[in-house]
């Protein structure tokens, strides 16, 4: 089981910075002892406060060198206005790479609610979270970190939220932005899950990312797992795709291991710099 903080990951980016720096570093240290609890069971990502680079870092590296946690998750927003593609947070995305652990960008309930409020959630819920993902993934394309950052894992919910079935679009009203590549390219080495209560949403999340870039979730407590594995049987996969998706593709890209900050995950964490 891999537990990622859901909506709550603003909370760290939305207060003062050393504040967010020991909230951070309390969670962090909380749901290590979940893991060293439950080892080769949960794993767990690690929060981080972006509001401050040099406390990003510091709390980055403790959750992954010294905690042991596979990944941390970024926020919708910092600070409620400030965006994640700032240009004072490179170092932290150099960092993340050098450390090859994916960040996971996930709806915060930060930036859209307002403007999508009413009919019981209905509006929020079902556009607002995916214009949510949406904007902050493609913030890093096409500022130029995923160009910078060759070997970056980004990670998004819920199939990518909209990118995919626009990612057209993107190619087309994107040149001003002067990437070496269309901007969906940059899309198509993310990774995602099968978040979606939709069997062709999925499967074409599957077609445009590639079958080794997506895995199985479940979006639990918000979604129960015999609903999420309902829409995955549609599409009648391969033993060996559905290996992936339930499988391996989580134990690469997350590079999971047999327990919780084992040596061999420490020392892969902490290898030399990209070139």
């Amino acid at each position: 089981m891999v537990c990622t903080l859901g909506t709550f990951t603003f909370h760290f980016s939305d207060v003062p910075a050393s504040e967010g720096r020991d909230s951070a570093m309390h969670y962090n240290e909380t749901v290590a002892e979940a893991m060293r609890a439950h080892p080769g069971q949960v794993w767990a990502s690690g929060a981080v406060p972006l509001t401050d680079v040099d406390m990003a870092i510091e709390v980055l590296d403790h959750a992954i060198n010294d905690l042991g946690l596979i990944d941390v998750d970024l926020p919708g927003s910092v600070g409620g206005e400030g965006q994640i593609d700032a240009e004072y947070l490179e170092p932290f995305y150099d960092r993340a790479e050098e450390l090859g652990i994916p960040l996971i960008l996930h709806p915060s309930d930060s930036v859209f609610k307002k403007m999508l409020d009413g009919y019981n959630g209905a509006m929020y819920l079902s556009l607002g979270r995916v214009i949510d993902l949406s904007v902050v993934a493609y913030r890093l394309v096409l500022s130029g970190i995923m160009e910078r950052h060759l070997k970056l894992k980004v990670f998004m919910s819920h199939t990518g939220g909209a990118l995919p079935y626009q990612a057209g679009r993107m190619d087309k009203n994107s040149k001003a932005a002067k990437l070496p590549l269309p901007p969906s390219e940059y899309l198509k080495r993310m990774y995602t899950e099968t978040v979606s209560p939709h069997a062709e949403g999925i499967k074409f999340a599957i077609d445009f990312y590639g079958i080794d870039h997506v895995m199985y979730g479940t979006d639990y407590p918000c979604w129960e797992p015999a609903e999420a594995l309902k829409f995955i049987q549609e599409l009648e996969l391969s033993a060996e795709d559905e290996d992936k998706l339930f499988r391996s593709n989580a134990r690469r890209i997350l590079g999971l291991g047999d327990g919780a900050g084992t040596q061999a995950q420490k020392e892969t964490r902490t290898a030399a710099p990209a070139e």
